[in-house]
């Protein structure tokens, strides 16, 4: 399992703006971090910053639907099975039914 890397940083003030000043080993370990990025608050205290690839456009203002939180999930998801593919199984028709009794009755928006 991929262990989630933690750096502090700190607000400060950049000339008129401000910005955060994380340590080093952040831009080490993440070396792609040092272009563009994007962030997204998700609650009070808590923001996603993701990398924007150059050119490319912000999905926001493209998808109304688009979701940073999942894309980040997916993402990581998508990490561990490349990790880890020994650990894929396929679904069993037990977990199928189990699921189908979760959900049954319940009507999709």
């Amino acid at each position: 399992m991929m262990k989630h890397q933690s750096f502090s940083g700190k607000s400060t003030s950049i000339g008129n703006s401000n910005g955060f000043r994380f340590d080093a080993a952040l831009f080490k370990a993440n070396p792609e971090f040092f272009g563009e990025v994007r962030a997204t608050v998700l609650a009070p205290g808590q923001m996603l910053v993701s990398v924007v690839p150059t050119g490319a456009p912000v999905p926001e203002l493209q998808d109304p639907e688009f979701n940073p939180v999942m894309q980040a999930f997916l993402s990581f998801l998508e990490g561990q099975m490349t990790a880890h593919p020994e650990l894929i199984e396929p679904v069993t028709e037990a977990q199928m039914a189990h699921i189908a009794s979760l959900v049954e009755g319940v009507e999709p928006d």
